[in-house]
């Protein structure tokens, strides 16, 4: 994967949250939530991989995330795979 490649991924995805109309705030969250999805997998997140993602959903609730917190992240997720990155897979189980 090139340098610039994540930078563009990212961009997209702003630009997808600007479409939307979310606000600044919002836009900040998602872009955190993302982060600690990539973090999480390893790599750049549009190559993350169903089993990945259910990973990250019971890795959350081993840790004790709460019910907002989870359900955010998981709606940071579909939101990124639908708008920036769609995909066949769902996002969620």
């Amino acid at each position: 994967m090139s340098d610039q490649y994540v930078p563009a991924l990212r961009q997209r995805f702003l630009e997808d949250m600007r479409i939307k109309g979310l606000q600044p705030k919002t836009q900040t969250m998602y872009l955190r939530a993302m982060r600690g999805f990539t973090r999480f997998i390893g790599h750049a997140p549009d190559a993350a991989t169903p089993e990945e993602l259910r990973a990250f959903q019971l890795d959350m609730q081993e840790r004790g995330v709460g019910a907002p917190a989870f359900n955010n992240r998981l709606t940071v997720l579909s939101f990124f795979f639908a708008m920036t990155c769609p995909r066949v897979e769902p996002t969620s189980g």
